[in-house]
């Protein structure tokens, strides 16, 4: 039986109280690792392109209250 499998049945027991705790925990982690993706993604310049795309959409007048 591999580890996933285990995990999965473990799961797949556990009292709603103890998953529901399981899927925050597991949110927060993956939330996480997106921030700070995107941290290293912002200070190597790999999203200026929306920056710069926001800038010409307004020099335009395109961009929509929200």
């Amino acid at each position: 039986m591999t580890k996933v499998k285990e995990i999965k049945d473990a799961i797949d027991v556990l009292p709603e109280k103890d998953f529901i705790q399981l899927r925050k925990w597991i949110a927060e982690k993956d939330w996480r690792k997106w921030d700070k993706e995107i941290e290293e993604d912002s200070s190597k310049g790999n999203l200026d392109f929306l920056a710069d795309e926001a800038l010409e959409y307004k020099k335009k007048g395109k961009l929509k209250d929200l």
